[in-house]
Order: C-alpha cells, then structure tokens, then sequence
C-alpha cells in the first residue's frame, strides 16, 4: 500500500472496520451505563415497594387493632349493660321489700295502738 505496510484488508475496509470497532466500545459504553442506571432505578423501586409494604403492614395492624378495641368496648358495653339489668332488678326487690316491711310495721303499730286502747 501507499504506506508500505503489508495488508490483508484494503485500506478503506481497515478504515471502516476500525470505525465500526469503535462504534461497538461506545455502544458497549453506553449499553453498561444503561445498565447501572437500570441497576440503580431497579434498587429505588424496591426500596420504594419495600416501604410500601411496611406502610402497608402498619395500616393493617392499626386496622387490626382497632378493630380488636372496637370489639373489646363492645363486649364492655354488653357486661354493663348486664350489671345495670342486674342492679335494676336488685332495686325492684329492694323497693318490694321496703314496701312490705312498710305493711309490716304500719300493722304492727295498729297492732300497739289497738293494745294500747284496750288496756
């Protein structure tokens, strides 16, 4: 050649091939910078996903717990509403024996006075 070097390729083809040979270690170049940053996009993903699980487990148990409070007053309310049915009822015997013991004593008194006149 016009160099005096011996070649197997003609000049034009080395020239193309040493032009495609470059393109190929840019495009190389690119393609692993592409893969970082899909490498670092992958790793935000699933640190975004892990926190939306964790959030999402923390709103379930605060579901769960408020549910279980929930359950809990109610069963409260149902044993002081039985304790009031109960105390109601121990009232209504208390106001009948009041009542008859108010018999009881307004006979006896009528018992002494009529013992009293008689004498």
């Amino acid at each position: 050649d016009e160099l005096s070097k011996l070649r197997v390729l003609q000049p034009e083809v080395a020239a193309q091939t040493a032009q495609l040979r470059e393109e190929c270690r840019a495009f190389v170049h690119k393609t692993a910078e592409f893969q970082k940053i899909v490498g670092s996009l992958t790793e935000v993903v699933d640190q975004l996903a892990k926190a939306a699980e964790s959030e999402k487990m923390k709103a379930i148990g605060a579901r769960n717990l408020l549910k279980s409070i929930a359950k809990q007053r109610e069963a409260q309310e149902q044993q002081l509403q039985a304790l009031i049915a109960e105390k109601k009822m121990q009232l209504e015997r208390y106001r009948i024996e009041y009542e008859t013991l108010c018999k009881i004593e307004a006979d006896q008194n009528e018992f002494i006075d009529q013992f009293i006149f008689q004498k």
